[in-house]
């Protein structure tokens, strides 16, 4: 058992925490740009889009609340890698997984000073923008130190403020719709190349999945709660999703096409000038609150390598709070690298892509588990059999089939990169001896 499992000071959030926590993982800027892509691409038949999304994120959300409840460790779905696959296969993951969290934290810090800018001119200055980004670095590490106590509440605050102007939009939107606009539903011209690049697209809102159970070791019994919380985020956010998508289709019809800022559009049409703010506001809190939810996240998955001796052991270091202070620091400090470079693309594709290098190992240790630990209670079981994972996994294929070859190759090229520096940094040779040690200690 390592220091962290046994630190009972980190294990402060309870379910419902947990619940917001997950909320705010997955309702982030996305919703706020969705109606516009998805209608873009398909029309108002981008709502089958949508239900498919949610769909395969539920089945991949049953795999991850059958997994989690098999284990009490942070880690996620790089701890079920290398428990279902061993050691190398979980590296991979658990790398891959640190690298997208730098990059995609790091353009968000970048779309906070953007945003930002857009309201105060003389803060669109490449300097002005590096001001900003370090204040927000300085902030996210001042309470991150704090353990998990604050995060969590600022978190569960930040969830429930930036839900309001979103279900304001998803409900008060419904008495302003105009069914035309759903006419014809099919747009002359669609195809089924264009159902696949809209699916494949707005499942970029649902990705965050993943995140809440890295933190499994900061959570009151999470073998009990996770699953259930889990579900539960999933089918919120799901709901919340098609609520906004079909009151933008309903309010803005085919101007939701030629719209950056959908909901900020939605809202001006049912409340002028007012709503408009509304929904402004909401845009900050939500980056705001996302960024914070990732940068609590990924210094535990860093500090996860660590205690699994995959990482320098220093990482795992952990303040008198229970906070790994030294992979906040790391963490946050790469972060802002990635933000000076001064890049800011749109990473939405390759975001979607790369997620499916925790999800589909996830589906797949499912499975394996099934087997190796056939005889372990768990706290939630999928029903049918094998029959989810299985459709998950096809599913996943068939969207990862439609995505064009440069998008693979940015989603999964850092696996291929990463893998001579598990033979040059001879981590290799230290796994192969935490295996005997493991052996030994079983035969005695």
């Amino acid at each position: 058992m390592t220091n962290r499992q046994s630190n009972a000071v980190e294990r402060q959030m309870g379910f419902w925490s947990i619940v917001l926590f997950g909320i705010n993982g997955i309702l982030g800027s996305g919703i706020f740009l969705l109606p516009g892509n998805g209608y873009k691409l398909f029309g108002p038949a981008s709502l089958i889009s949508l239900a498919v999304d949610a769909v395969l994120v539920l089945m991949i959300g049953m795999c991850f609340a059958e997994c989690s409840g098999l284990f009490d460790e942070t880690g996620g779905a790089y701890l079920y890698a290398k428990t279902a696959f061993g050691p190398f296969v979980g590296y991979e993951i658990g790398l891959v997984t640190w690298a997208i969290r730098i990059i995609a934290e790091g353009t968000l810090y970048v779309g906070i000073a953007t945003a930002a800018a857009s309201l105060y001119k003389p803060w669109s200055t490449p300097l002005a923008k590096n001001i900003i980004v370090t204040i927000i670095g300085i902030i996210i590490i001042a309470i991150n130190c704090t353990g998990v106590k604050t995060p969590t509440l600022i978190n569960d605050i930040i969830t429930v403020a930036k839900l309001t102007p979103i279900l304001a939009i998803a409900v008060i939107g419904v008495f302003f719709m105009h069914p035309h606009n759903f006419s014809p539903f099919f747009l002359p011209g669609s195809t089924p190349t264009g159902f696949a690049h809209a699916t494949v697209t707005l499942f970029f809102v649902f990705t965050g999945v993943e995140s809440l159970v890295i933190t499994a070791g900061n959570m009151k019994n999470p073998a009990k709660n996770l699953p259930k919380a889990l579900l539960l985020v999933i089918g919120v956010v799901a709901l919340i999703y098609m609520l906004v998508m079909i009151s933008c289709i309903g309010i803005l019809g085919p101007q939701l096409a030629k719209t950056s800022v959908p909901l900020q559009d939605a809202a001006r049409a049912v409340a002028g000038r007012v709503g408009q703010s509304v929904i402004i506001v909401g845009t900050f809190l939500s980056m705001g609150g996302i960024a914070l939810n990732a940068s609590f996240i990924s210094p535990r998955l860093v500090a996860s390598l660590a205690d699994n001796r995959q990482m320098p052991l220093v990482l795992g270091r952990e303040s008198k709070k229970g906070a790994p202070i030294v992979a906040i620091f790391v963490h946050i400090a790469l972060v802002l690298l990635v933000a000076y470079s001064g890049s800011y693309e749109s990473l939405v594709s390759i975001s979607v892509v790369s997620r499916f290098a925790q999800y589909i190992p996830t589906c797949l240790a499912v499975i394996v588990f099934r087997k190796t630990m056939k005889d372990k209670p768990r706290e939630f079981k999928i029903p049918g059999g094998y029959t989810i994972p299985i459709l998950a996994l096809i599913v996943s294929v068939w969207l990862l089939a439609h995505t064009q070859a440069y998008q693979l190759i940015a989603g999964f090229g850092a696996l291929v990169i990463i893998l001579p520096f598990y033979f040059i940094t001879g981590q290799h040779k230290r796994d192969q001896k935490m295996e005997a040690e493991a052996k030994n200690n079983e035969n005695k």
